[in-house]
């Protein structure tokens, strides 16, 4: 793996019995970029995410976090993500701040400066004494959020990270996003929503069926298609008349 690089994935194949999964996915991120994955529920965007943590392991391929080889080397490759998959894990006994405490433990030299900073970050400093079973679903997204930025990661990676969230969460999400790029971090994001990655991605890859059909930057994607829903249907329409 070049050591320019955050992400290397290379042949990822991960299939399930019913014969769902990823097949020979590859990709690459470096520092300061920003990938999104579109696709339809059960495109395979969230079996790939999970590869990349080491919750699921695949047939073929290998994946690389700065270096450090997921499967053999989970410990050192996991030290330097920051997740949100799915529904935050969260207690719901435990207050916000309570919660952050306890994500930070998990990790080496983090005060209570970076809880309450990740916390303005996501705009839930307001509600850090209040526990975390009267939040409404985009709150919960949000703590979840801080928890990913706890560890200042060099990987982020955040699964459809605007579900449940209103039009103002989503801008924090996408400040999130953008904070992240800006201070050298790679960032790996999922979603149905074509809109939500062209605002937030420096570049974009179509996944569909557990196949990435086509990947560009978003640069090249608004010049040769206007938005980054006509190149998701041209890749997708390619693909059923190969299929």
């Amino acid at each position: 793996m070049s050591h320019n690089l955050v992400l290397e994935l290379k042949n990822l194949t991960k299939l399930y019995k019913n014969g769902r999964g990823v097949e020979d996915i590859s990709f690459t991120l470096a520092p300061g970029e920003v990938l999104g994955l579109l696709g339809p529920n059960g495109s395979g965007k969230t079996t790939t995410m999970k590869a990349i943590m080491g919750l699921v392991h695949p047939q073929r391929g290998t994946i690389h976090v700065c270096g450090a080889d997921v499967m053999n080397n989970h410990e050192e490759a996991l030290g330097h993500i920051g997740c949100l998959i799915e529904a935050p894990a969260l207690y719901d006994y435990m207050t916000a701040e309570q919660n952050l405490q306890l994500a930070a433990r998990f990790y080496k030299n983090i005060d209570s400066q970076r809880v309450e900073q990740v916390l303005r970050m996501v705009d839930m400093d307001k509600y850090k004494k209040d526990k975390v079973r009267s939040f409404s679903l985009g709150m919960r997204q949000r703590v979840g959020l801080a928890a990913a930025l706890i560890s200042n990661p060099r990987l982020l990676i955040l699964d459809e990270p605007a579900n449940g969230l209103d039009i103002e969460g989503m801008m924090y999400v996408r400040q999130v996003i953008k904070a992240a790029s800006e201070s050298g971090s790679a960032v790996l994001i999922s979603s149905h929503l074509a809109n939500e990655i062209q605002q937030c991605a420096t570049k974009a890859a179509v996944m569909h069926s557990g196949r990435l059909l086509g990947m560009d930057s978003m640069d090249t994607i608004l010049e040769s298609y206007g938005d980054l829903e006509a190149f998701f249907l041209d890749k997708v329409g390619a693909h059923r008349e190969g299929a």
